[in-house]
């Protein structure tokens, strides 16, 4: 799991040594120091980045909320949805399940270039949560009919 701030990603990265064999599940987001925006790595998302700094499968989750849905993705018997994204299927796999098994709605959002939805998603929910006065205590769901 890679959940530090943007900036600390590379020394992050490098002090995880050897990623052969193993998943990222990366839930960074290239913010801005002052949540204005996102910094976007050469036109690519940061999980894109991320993904060739590791020279590992990366799946860009868990970046979409904060920390209170961590520990309880609930919402009066709704579960929120967590959205993620990569390029193995195998550690998509994972990933879906990790997160089914903290409550929430895993759903595959497809490729890892899909991170740079998912990454401005995360912009939106800060934006909401600290700027709007929404508060932490929401998520985002999908509805369907």
């Amino acid at each position: 799991m890679l959940a530090v701030p943007w900036n600390a990603v590379p020394d992050a990265l490098r002090a995880a040594g050897d990623l052969t064999g193993k998943v990222v599940l990366d839930a960074t987001n290239p913010l801005l120091p002052d949540l204005s925006g996102l910094e976007m790595p050469e036109g690519k998302s940061g999980a894109e980045k991320v993904a060739e700094l590791a020279g590992a499968p990366v799946v860009k989750i868990f970046n979409t909320t904060g920390y209170p849905n961590m520990a309880n993705p609930d919402y009066n018997g709704q579960a929120a949805t967590m959205f993620y994204c990569g390029d193995d299927a195998g550690a998509k796999k994972i990933a879906g399940t990790l997160a089914g098994d903290l409550g929430f709605e895993a759903v595959d959002a497809g490729p890892l270039t899909q991170a740079r939805l998912l990454e401005p998603l995360a912009l939106l929910w800060i934006s909401l949560a600290l700027k709007q006065g929404f508060g932490v205590g929401i998520a985002f769901r999908l509805m369907r009919r």
